[in-house]
This record gives structure tokens, C-alpha cells and sequence, in this order.
């Protein structure tokens, strides 16, 4: 068995049945999300790391273990790798109670322990009472707790869960999350969490890496992979969509800003990448980096980066709203993501014309495009 504390480092790829490259490592105690659109390489790269099918180059360790090795031939069973795998539908035995279900990935224990242990563990997932129900009796998110039970019962030297919360409603999920949150406190092993859920990589993920056609686009913290796209790829993966044309008018390296226009408007951005006077570029701002004006205080009055808008549209989503307009004389489309109590507030609706300032720290230039001639 692995010892916790034993950390996961991954250094695969292949070309074929699907291109496949990823590079990266996940500490124990850390959950560490791989995000990206159906048929990307998501779960192949689960599987792989689970032992369930082989890479064609590379290697992965955990600990001081080698589990695969592509040049020596190496390549443990999942059952010699030790690992807890939640698959994206559970994989519950339909004939066998909650109780069973746990007690089957227990071979490993002595059989006079396996039941207790398996009690232990409904009761840690907070499933104490139904040990005798069979899968059809339990909700969504029950049978997501006896799946996860299954997997911690084994003490496994890694967690992978496949698409864990996709299957069960909001509520059920907004609890999950909390559950996979405690248990990450008591737990001292790498978590592998394959997602298509961006919200939930930065609500739950201390990493996350982007994957698309079989490519890691990006690693890192969630929150500055959402601040700090590489590339336009990436911030549209990420839900970007405030993705906008510009031309560098003026730098100023020591004091880190640069000058870029939209349109006829002149922008500022805290980024100082090695640019051009007269140079296009894309570049980014999230729709938490926009603000509003109080119209009553005018407290945009000495921000920079004010621009005129007409908002189009407001979708109300609970205690936050989306609000979409186009910037006066130009016709960029901008979203908001606004405080609902803020959108009642200020009195944003459709029609109404009035001042946002786009937060110069959060506009991140992606990419520079050739100097125009």
C-alpha cells in the first residue's frame, strides 16, 4: 500500500487511439481538477492514471512508487496501484444494499472487519440509517455518497472521480460540494477530480489544468488560470467572453501599465507585456472586472476606463445577475456579472443608458498580433 502523504506526478502521452499529452503533478491534500469539453481526453486521462488502460510514452509515480513506466516496461493493476475510482454514474451493484456496495471494494480487509469499516464510512459521508437499501431507494445524492464511501473505504493511495456531481440536482450538488470539502480536510491523499464544470473547478480545485483534443492548454491555481489566460482558447474554455480587439498606444514599464484602444476609447490595463506603439492585440477582462456607476453618488467620477453603455439585457440567477450591453458608439457587447441587489439598486434594465469603468488590474492582454504597417 502507499503511504499518505505520498504525492502523484504524471508525465504521459500518446497519439493514438487519441492524441494525449499531459505533464503535471498533484500533492497530497490537494484536489486537482482537469477541465475541459466532451471528448478532449478528460477520462482517458483518468484511466490512465487508474491503470484501467495504458499510455504510450511517459510515466507515473506516486510516492516513491513507480506505477507505469512506458521504457522499462513497467505498468501496475489498479488493484497494485491502490486507487479509490468513482466513475461517472456511480457503478453501484443494483442487487446489493448501500451497506454491500462499500463491503465489495473491501477484499483487501480482513472479512470480520469489512462490515464495521464499511459503517464507518457510510457514517463519515453522513449516510448513517440506510445501510439496507438497495441503489433504486436512494436519491441522486445518496447513491453519490455510498459511491464515494465505496472508494475512501479502501484507504486508497489516490481519489479519482469522474464527472462526480453531474448527475445529481443543484441542491444535492451545492451539498456535495461541502461534503468533498470536509473530507479533503481529513484526507491526506492527491484528488483527481475530471470536470466540464468551470464553476466547480474554482469552488473546489487548489489546481486545475485545461485540456482540449487531447492538449493541456493550461495549469495552475484556478483563480489565475480565470485572471491569466495564455491565450484566447483559454479564456473562452474558462467562460471569458468579454474578449476584445485593441492597438498599443503607449507603455509604461516601470509604472507596469499599458495604453490600448477600443474603438475611438483609450483603455488602461496593469500589464506591460513586451509590446509596440502601434501593435494589435486581443485581450480579456472577466465579467466580475466591471463596475457599474452609483448614479446618485457618481462614484466612477475619477475611475479610468469609463465607457457608456446601453444595457440590452439582464438575466437575474439568484443573488447574482447578468447584465449585457454594448458600449455607446462603438457596439462592443459587454457582460456583467452584477449583484442582483446592486441590478435593483441602480435600476439596470433594458434601455437604459448609463457609465460602467472596467477595472484596469483585472484586463489581462492575451496575445500580440503582427505590428500593423
Amino acid at each position: 500500500m502507499v503511504p499518505h502523504n505520498a504525492d502523484l506526478i504524471c508525465d504521459i502521452s500518446q497519439t493514438l487511439p487519441i492524441p494525449l499529452e499531459a505533464h503535471f503533478s498533484c500533492r497530497a491534500g490537494e484536489v486537482l481538477a482537469v477541465v475541459g469539453p466532451s471528448g478532449g481526453g478528460k477520462t482517458t486521462l483518468l484511466r490512465m492514471i487508474a491503470g484501467l488502460s495504458l499510455p504510450q510514452r511517459g510515466h507515473i509515480h506516486c510516492g516513491d512508487r513507480l506505477w507505469f513506466d512506458a521504457k522499462q516496461s513497467i505498468s501496475l493493476t489498479p488493484q497494485q496501484r491502490h486507487i479509490g475510482y468513482m466513475p461517472q454514474h456511480f457503478g453501484l451493484f443494483p442487487h446489493l444494499t448501500a451497506l454491500d456496495n462499500v463491503i465489495s471494494g473491501l477484499d483487501h480487509v480482513p472479512k470480520e472487519l469489512r462490515k464495521q469499516r464499511a459503517l464507518d464510512w457510510l457514517e463519515r459521508v453522513n449516510l448513517h440509517g440506510l445501510p439496507d437499501r438497495l441503489p433504486a431507494q436512494l436519491s441522486g445524492g445518496q447513491r453519490q455518497r455510498v459511491a464515494l464511501a465505496r472508494a475512501l473505504a479502501r484507504e486508497p493511495a489516490i481519489l479519482l472521480l469522474d464527472e462526480p456531481f453531474s448527475a445529481v440536482d443543484r441542491e444535492t450538488r451545492e451539498r456535495l460540494y461541502i461534503e468533498l470539502a470536509r473530507l479533503k480536510q481529513q484526507l491526506s491523499i492527491p484528488v483527481v477530480m475530471v470536470t466540464h464544470d468551470i464553476h466547480e473547478a474554482l469552488l473546489l480545485a487548489d489546481k486545475m489544468i485545461l485540456i482540449s483534443q487531447g492538449q493541456m492548454l493550461q495549469q495552475g491555481k484556478p483563480f489565475e488560470v480565470l485572471s491569466h489566460p495564455n491565450n484566447e482558447a483559454v479564456a473562452r474554455q474558462m467562460g471569458l467572453r468579454n474578449i476584445f480587439d485593441g492597438q498599443v498606444v503607449s507603455q509604461d514599464i516601470e509604472r507596469n501599465m499599458t495604453q490600448f484602444t477600443l474603438g475611438d476609447e483609450l483603455i488602461v490595463s496593469d500589464s506591460a507585456p513586451a509590446l509596440t506603439v502601434g501593435q494589435s492585440i486581443r485581450w480579456v477582462i472577466p465579467n466580475q472586472g466591471i463596475r457599474f456607476n452609483a448614479i446618485s453618488s457618481g462614484r466612477l467620477c475619477k475611475s479610468l476606463n469609463k465607457l457608456e453603455v446601453l444595457i440590452e439585457s439582464v438575466l437575474v440567477m439568484g443573488e447574482s445577475s447578468r447584465v449585457i450591453a454594448s458600449v455607446v458608439g462603438i457596439g462592443s457587447i459587454i457582460n456583467a456579472d452584477v449583484p442582483t441587489h446592486l441590478v435593483h439598486k441602480l435600476a439596470l434594465s433594458p434601455g437604459v443608458q448609463t457609465t460602467i469603468a472596467l477595472k484596469s488590474d483585472q484586463i489581462h492582454i492575451l496575445s500580440a498580433q503582427s505590428e500593423l504597417g
